[in-house]
């Protein structure tokens, strides 16, 4: 049956529960093949679409190239605007060849290797950011404080942009995503693309030990990668690094607060079972939530359903990453289990580069936190403290006392 034809259609994207977790709805839908969803105004009037749900499909969706995610293509639903005429907000968004030729320029700086090197300066400035919290009147914003300032700081010294233009760039890509307001978005979209572009060529003149200055020398300036691919690369890195690890590490805390025996376990040992926790948090809270959509440039069989060549496709990694049949009681978050093939990083040729920094940055606000504030609590209700704006689920503050 074709998506037009379709009688019963749902409008996406869902709301989250109170108390953050995915959509109730997605259990539902993953008893029956794709369904059928209305995307919102702004990528496409009346535009239909396949919600895939089930972790097999989402897999699926994620790597099979018959799903493109090109949104350059006519037709191609896109999740968060930019400006009409405009490049593709990064290589996340384009296929191979030109993704990976675009993706290989940047793929040794997120090598396990490079990252190791990363620990000391990262544990450092967890230190200096924790001496500042530790001084702040109680109750205390933890995430402006810390969760949202070092994912923003790491991330900022590894491209070469100046700390002063943090608060800038936090402010630029929070109303990028948003998509609350499209032209606002889109403009915020340009502030952000003029800065790193005059930034890259400041740097091809007086270049520094960064990834930027590294992509203007070896690549830009050998006409091997155009001004606004460069732009792309550093504005994805700069966004996935800033906002996905920023969320993350509140909401990993956050998961302790609400939860004194969860929090024990993690605790206990020195913090033997942090690296599991961390993983079965991401499954947990899935904050790539609304962001995953692909075109079909041929026909295939997905989940049961015949996915035409020109139908858009949805991917909801929440509902993937809580489907019963792989993963039991999926609601619970249980740091004792085997969470290896959660999909909160992606999966196939898109799966994410920065995830060892990520990791990294977690592991070490996560321990840091646990020995330096023994007696942390949330001063708020925890279901007070959600963004409800956002293709990426997260946190708008984290009030708490020690």
């Amino acid at each position: 049956m074709a998506l037009s034809d379709h009688t019963t259609v749902l409008d996406w994207p869902f709301a989250r529960t109170p108390a953050g977790d995915p959509p109730p709805v997605l259990a539902q839908l993953r008893t029956a093949p794709p369904c059928v969803v209305r995307i919102p105004e702004g990528t496409a009037e009346s535009r239909l679409a396949w919600l895939v749900t089930r972790y097999a499909d989402v897999r699926q969706a994620l790597a099979d190239p018959r799903l493109s995610a090109d949104e350059r293509l006519p037709g191609a639903p896109v999740r968060i605007q930019v400006p009409p005429g405009g490049n593709p907000s990064s290589f996340l968004r384009l296929d191979d060849p030109e993704h990976a030729r675009l993706r290989g320029m940047i793929q040794t700086e997120f090598t396990a290797r490079r990252v190791k090197k990363l620990r000391a300066p990262v544990q450092r400035l967890v230190d200096e950011l924790l001496d500042g919290f530790a001084e702040l009147p109680q109750p205390a914003d933890l995430h402006a404080a810390f969760s949202r300032t070092l994912p923003t700081l790491v991330i900022a010294r590894l491209l070469g942009v100046p700390d002063e233009d943090s608060p800038f760039f936090i402010e630029k890509t929070r109303v990028t995503i948003s998509q609350e307001d499209p032209a606002v978005s889109q403009a915020a979209f340009v502030e952000m693309s003029e800065y790193l572009a005059k930034l890259a060529l400041r740097k091809l003149e007086a270049p520094g030990d960064d990834l930027i200055s590294r992509l203007a020398v070896n690549h830009h300036a050998t006409g091997a990668l155009t001004l606004d691919e460069l732009v792309g690369i550093a504005r994805l890195v700069l966004v996935a690094g800033h906002e996905t690890t920023t969320n993350q590490i509140a909401l990993n805390i956050l998961a302790l607060l609400r939860d004194d025996t969860l929090r024990a376990q993690v605790a206990a040992d020195d913090g033997a079972l942090i690296p599991k926790f961390i993983e079965e948090s991401m499954r947990y809270w899935s904050i790539s939530q609304d962001a995953m959509v692909r075109l079909a440039v041929e026909d295939l069989e997905l989940g049961g359903v015949q996915v035409s060549k020109g139908d858009a496709v949805v991917i909801s990694v929440p509902a993937g990453n809580h489907d019963e049949t792989v993963f039991r009681c999926p609601h619970r978050i249980d740091p004792h289990r085997d969470t290896g093939g959660h999909l909160q990083w992606g999966y196939g040729p898109h799966y994410c580069q920065g995830a060892p920094l990520a990791r990294l940055e977690m592991e070490l606000s996560l321990r840091s936190l646990l020995r330096r504030f023994p007696s942390l609590r949330l001063a708020a209700d925890p279901r007070t403290v959600f963004r409800r704006d956002t293709v990426f689920h997260g946190v708008t503050h984290l009030p708490v006392t020690w």
